[in-house]
């Protein structure tokens, strides 16, 4: 047995709890709206396109393609985002199949869609080139594979520096989820098994926070990752207290002046060779 397959279902327990707390839905409704469309957008994702959205969520991204007209598979490791998605969906009557599974082992078969995508979603996967193989996999040849993921260099990016000295180690062989929004890791993670990339950064605006307080308040009560690290120094009320001031900083640096903020992502499409 590998280092991976001997550590990798403690880690899928791990991450299907981290994600289920909090409030991810608040996050990608209030705070990141404007990604999931768009990435589709961005894919061309139309009537009649078989569309799987991979770390799904709550459907930030399942949901415009949808929307759409496409066939959508949305799939991810936490089953209670996908049924927050799916109550969601029901209320603007559309139709969307819900599936749990596991970015690095997805049980779909070869070349099974037309567009496959992920926004915000597959960088947090512990082992990339697992759940990159995955992408490609079950994506048809000539079809779209699109990623939106947060920068190493922006503000979420950042963000997860910062809270990295307070957490736990990774498990052996886990690499941090902002390497995704870099465009050589995410082509040397594909090679040459995609065409026609293009990729660019681009910057959301955010105006959800009224102070770099209210920011650091939101994502200790709602962003599963920010409460781990916090539940991991609870005892230590000077870490916690630092942990604050380093977040409310933060956010300080990257205010623009008028209680806005702009967080830079990498756009990513390519075709399957």
């Amino acid at each position: 047995m590998t280092e991976q397959t001997a550590v990798t279902p403690d880690i899928k327990t791990k991450h299907r709890a981290m994600w289920a707390l909090g409030d991810y839905v608040s996050v990608a409704a209030d705070v990141i709206p404007a990604l999931g469309p768009a990435l589709v957008e961005a894919c061309g994702i139309r009537a009649g396109d078989k569309v799987l959205d991979v770390a799904a969520g709550s459907g930030n991204a399942a949901i415009p393609a949808a929307r759409a007209g496409a066939d959508v598979v949305a799939s991810d490791l936490t089953p209670e985002l996908l049924e927050a998605g799916r109550r969601d969906a029901d209320a603007l009557g559309l139709t969307l199949t819900w599936q749990e599974a596991d970015a690095e082992a997805l049980p779909f078969g070869d070349d099974e869609f037309d567009k496959v995508i992920s926004c915000v979603g597959v960088m947090f996967a512990p082992f990339h080139q697992a759940s990159a193989d995955e992408l490609v996999r079950v994506c048809r040849p000539g079809g779209t594979i699109g990623l939106i993921n947060w920068t190493p260099e922006g503000f979420i990016g950042q963000m997860f520096a910062t809270m990295k000295p307070y957490a736990p180690p990774p498990p052996a062989g886990a690499q941090p989820p902002p390497l995704w929004g870099s465009e050589d890791h995410v082509r040397s993670l594909l090679g040459d098994r995609v065409t026609g990339v293009v990729a660019r950064t681009q910057k959301l605006t955010v105006d959800a926070f009224d102070s770099p307080e209210s920011f650091r308040d939101f994502f200790k009560a709602c962003y599963g990752p920010t409460i781990a690290v916090y539940t991991a120094i609870a005892d230590d009320v000077s870490r916690v207290a630092s942990l604050d001031d380093e977040l409310a900083e933060l956010a300080r640096r990257h205010d623009l002046g008028n209680g806005t903020m702009e967080w830079e992502y990498l756009l990513f499409t390519a075709a399957k060779a």
